[in-house]
């Protein structure tokens, strides 16, 4: 298929939809979907994941563009953090009145 000739949607690429709530702080997965571009992503992430203004921001990412390590590689990729002990807040305790912590 050339440039020119237009994508039905069985064709367009796949998104992924990640949302962050109003109370919460971090992006969630929420879902995927398939768009002609960006932008159309974008617009059908928010009719489809927000429909009840449950959201606050909308991240689309296209799923070819995602790079993720296997869970076959979990213990020799994240091995080198364990023996650093000293970059977990352990050691010291966290005030009442400081939030998100």
């Amino acid at each position: 298929m050339t440039d020119a000739t237009p994508r039905t949607s069985a064709q367009w690429p796949l998104y992924e939809v990640f949302v962050r709530g109003k109370r919460g702080l971090n992006h969630v997965h929420v879902g995927s979907l398939h768009a002609a571009d960006e932008r159309m992503a974008l617009t059908h992430a928010r009719d489809l994941y927000t429909r009840r203004n449950e959201g606050v921001s909308i991240w689309v990412v296209r799923s070819d563009l995602i790079t993720a390590s296997t869970p076959d590689e979990r213990d020799p990729f994240f091995a080198p953090s364990g023996d650093k002990v000293y970059r977990h807040p352990t050691f010291y305790d966290i005030p009442a009145d400081v939030p998100h912590i």
